[in-house]
């Protein structure tokens, strides 16, 4: 068996494999000062971003969940990825050979087939259903695409292809690749009953990418009248690297422009994503099976930089058929998922983009996209249309209807132009319409009927054990109490060769807040500021000896907050943050000091009294003295 990759190798997994590169391949990052990006975070949800990113550091750090870390602490968080896994995945990805302590074999196979063997299965599926797409037997799949507006180009730049009709020829080819038929089945590209089969047979296939680009499923479509299996589609199976309910067709060709123009198109299949695309609406995704649900929404905001201070615009397209409304309606509920505005473009004829390109041409779908109107507008309007407004009882019962969906709205500064909006819709009176939203409100946030609540006071516990003593509260980090702390150490963790010999005499007692005590603590094992570099390896050696989760995500939010000066720490302003940070733990010796001496006898205890006030004057000059460095490095 191979032994540990070599800890060099590692460190030049590191270095070449720059953080913001990989990271941006999840979310998109700007500009946010101090050599810093910032994004929403991938690890939990968020309306406005707190996930920072700091290249030169090569770490990244999130403020509302804490996680942080380096290129392969993301890697391993977002993708599910052992260590060894992720580091031969970036070193593929970076060009570095990775070396053995023990040998240069290949690693002992884990139980159940890494992901790196499910991308390389995909990856040789589609280059084998590419390359059968353009033999004698893919030329009703190629008929297919020319009837839909496609061409040999646009089939490559999509990575289209066509299966072999033979129930095994997928599967061969994978086994004279190397890949075993677990592998072949753990991907969602073959499977077994009495033998080992081919899961797709004689279709036309589109390639399922993640936003980095690598395939991890594949649609399918009929095309053969006598195809046994009915369904028109049929989608690769829920694998380890491919959950249906967070993936969206085409995110890996749209995430830059989304992120760009702060615009996502929503469309409802394969061959739409195709004719947007095409036709230069270069945002538009679609959901791969499944109706667009929270999930969705959530990758979509990552690639949309999505928050209070960046409003973006997302636009879904429906058939205006019964099924659309429904799905506009699906869709409103769930506008709460989005900061940005969300729109829908109707085709008044019913087409589809697919069908519109065909028909109309490219500008007819950019127009499409361009005539977006507010998706509430489209629902209000879909609700009056199923109501008689010549009849009171139609406009009341409307009006009740239109008016549970205003109430839910989340911008609340919106309702009451929205309650206009009904009332003009419906014939109503303004102030009915308000009141109608006030009371739907009301509706929504009381408690269920049904759900009965305990008003009694709480019994006391019949337990003779006693109550546990609660337990203390670590203050904040970024309590004011602990600023010169919090700036003492980020100068530390982020430019070490900047220290220098001013940090001397700094010690553990001078932290009072146990986490930054514990970071002190982390790097004075890994050798003191004066074993630091300027790269990003400093920063991942103090981490190494951590197991404390607070310290080391303490270690990696003060590796990504700029420092307080816009430009690289000078001697003078170290000098002047030890010198304060060892001016206040003097203070606490003071403080200290003081209240022994007010408990202590001076008669009784003469002795003890009189060496204490010794201390204490010496400490006060001691502090004065620091105070006049101070004054001096000003």
């Amino acid at each position: 068996m191979a032994g540990r990759i070599r800890e060099d190798d590692i460190a030049e997994v590191r270095e070449k494999a720059r953080i913001d590169d990989v990271v941006s391949g999840y979310v998109t990052l700007r500009k946010a000062g101090g050599g810093s990006l910032k994004g929403l975070c991938p690890f939990h949800d968020e309306k406005s971003p707190s996930f920072h990113v700091t290249p030169s550091r090569g770490f990244f750090h999130c403020f509302g969940c804490q996680e942080g870390g380096d290129v392969i602490a993301f890697l391993m968080k977002i993708d599910g990825l052992t260590f060894g896994e992720t580091v031969e995945r970036l070193a593929d990805k970076y060009g570095v050979q990775l070396r053995r302590e023990d040998g240069d074999g290949p690693p002992e196979r884990p139980r159940g087939p890494a992901r790196g063997r499910l991308i390389e299965a995909n990856k040789i599926a589609q280059e084998f259903y590419a390359g059968h797409l353009e033999t004698p037997d893919g030329k009703t799949a190629r008929d297919f695409l020319t009837q839909r507006g496609f061409d040999q180009d646009a089939a490559a730049t999509f990575g289209l292809g066509f299966a072999p009709r033979d129930g095994e020829a997928l599967a061969k080819h994978l086994r004279s690749r190397g890949l075993t038929d677990e592998e072949g089945i753990a991907a969602g590209l073959v499977a077994s009953g009495r033998s080992v089969y081919d899961r797709f047979r004689g279709r036309l296939l589109w390639p399922i990418r993640d936003a980095s680009g690598d395939t991890i499923g594949f649609g399918a479509r009929r095309i053969f009248d006598d195809d046994k299996i009915e369904a028109k589609y049929l989608n690769t199976s829920e694998t380890t690297i491919y959950k249906k309910s967070q993936v969206l067709y085409g995110i890996d060709l749209a995430r830059r422009d989304m992120a760009r123009s702060s615009q996502a198109v929503v469309v409802e299949g394969y061959t739409d994503v195709m004719a947007c695309h095409l036709s230069g609406v270069l945002t538009a995704v679609a959901t791969c099976g499944t109706a667009f649900g929270d999930d969705h929404a959530r990758v979509l905001r990552r690639f949309l930089h999505d928050h209070e201070e960046f409003r973006g615009e997302v636009i879904f397209t429906f058939d205006g058929d019964a099924a659309g409304q429904a799905a506009a309606l699906k869709a409103f509920n769930g506008d709460q998922n989005f900061v940005s505005q969300t729109y829908v473009a109707i085709e008044p004829d019913g087409l589809d983009p697919c069908d519109l390109r065909i028909q109309k041409g490219d500008a007819a779908v950019r127009e499409l996209v361009a005539k977006r109107q507010p998706l509430y507008r489209f629902v209000l309007t879909n609700v009056a249309s199923k109501y008689d407004l010549d009849r009171a009882d139609g406009r009341i019962d409307a009006l009740r209807e239109a008016a549970g969906l205003v109430s839910s709205i989340r911008d609340k500064s919106k309702v009451d132009a929205f309650a206009r909006e009904i009332a003009g819709m419906l014939g109503v009176d303004v102030d009915d319409a308000r009141s109608e939203v006030r009371r739907a409100a009301a509706r929504a946030s009381r408690p269920p009927t049904d759900q009965r609540t305990d008003r009694r006071a709480p019994q006391a516990a019949t337990t003779d054990e006693p109550a546990a003593p609660p337990r203390p509260q670590v203050p904040s980090l970024r309590d004011p109490r602990f600023a010169i702390e919090r700036e003492t150490l980020k100068i530390v963790i982020q430019h070490p060769a900047s220290v220098g010999r001013v940090i001397n005499g700094v010690g553990p007692d001078d932290f009072s807040h146990p986490t930054y005590r514990g970071v002190w603590e982390a790097v004075a094992a890994a050798g003191g500021p004066a074993a630091g570099t300027e790269d990003q390896g400093w920063s991942t050696k103090v981490r190494s000896s951590v197991t404390d989760p607070a310290v080391s995500s303490a270690i990696s939010e003060l590796g990504v907050e700029p420092v307080l000066t816009p430009d690289a720490p000078t001697a003078t302003y170290v000098a002047m943050h030890v010198y304060r940070l060892q001016e206040l733990t003097t203070m606490r010796r003071i403080a200290e000091l003081k209240s022994r001496l007010q408990r202590t006898n001076p008669v009784e205890h003469a002795a003890a009294y009189n060496k204490m006030f010794g201390e204490l004057v010496a400490l006060e000059q001691y502090r004065r003295n620091l105070r006049d460095q101070q004054v001096k490095t000003q």
